[in-house]
């Protein structure tokens, strides 16, 4: 599929799948690759909620007729989940207590993607027209090249990512730049 024809659906979906293989790297690894493969998945999974708050949430709970109930129950997941996040990037990979925490994070996120894929994605690809699906694909890229690269627990809304987003990416970026410079 080229990208000019991508929708927000098949985007999202693609994530998914490599937020999966990142948490497969994570867990079947150690050493550098592991941190690596942490860092990326930090990084897609702080960027992707962010995008999805500001884009995929907004349509879905203007457009879909269930639209707040199904939002509020992936907000709360998120919610929870940048929590872990940050919890588990505080511990680093090599800490005794990542692995557990780990792997209760995955299965978490994983419920939570494969909720989006059977209550969010259908219906919004029912609802919205081509050009708003492909418009949706394009936002959600915009929102995640200036979104936080960390989880920023408590922002799990389009007013409070717009409030604090921006300081929160400035000053997650910088922190990114600094720690590769450590290496």
């Amino acid at each position: 599929m080229t990208e000019k024809n991508e929708t927000v659906v098949d985007l999202l979906r693609a994530q998914h799948e490599e937020i999966r293989r990142l948490f497969t790297i994570v867990e079947g690894n150690t050493g550098a690759v592991r941190h690596d493969a942490f860092d990326r998945l930090r990084h897609l999974l702080a960027v992707h909620e962010t995008a999805e708050e500001e884009v995929v949430h907004s349509f879905a709970r203007r457009e879909l007729s269930d639209g707040d109930k199904v939002v509020d129950a992936r907000l709360e997941e998120e919610n929870q989940a940048k929590g872990t996040l940050a919890e588990l990037e505080r511990l680093g990979p090599d800490a005794h207590e990542f692995d557990a925490l780990f792997a209760q994070f995955r299965k978490d996120v994983e419920e939570h993607a494969a909720h989006e894929e059977r209550e969010e994605f259908p219906q919004i690809a029912k609802k919205a027209t081509e050009q708003q699906l492909r418009g949706m694909a394009a936002a959600v890229k915009a929102a995640e090249a200036v979104a936080p690269t960390h989880p920023h627990q408590g922002t799990e809304s389009v007013a409070k990512n717009l409030l604090a987003g921006p300081a929160a990416a400035v000053v997650d970026r910088a922190r990114d730049a600094i720690a590769k410079v450590r290496g």
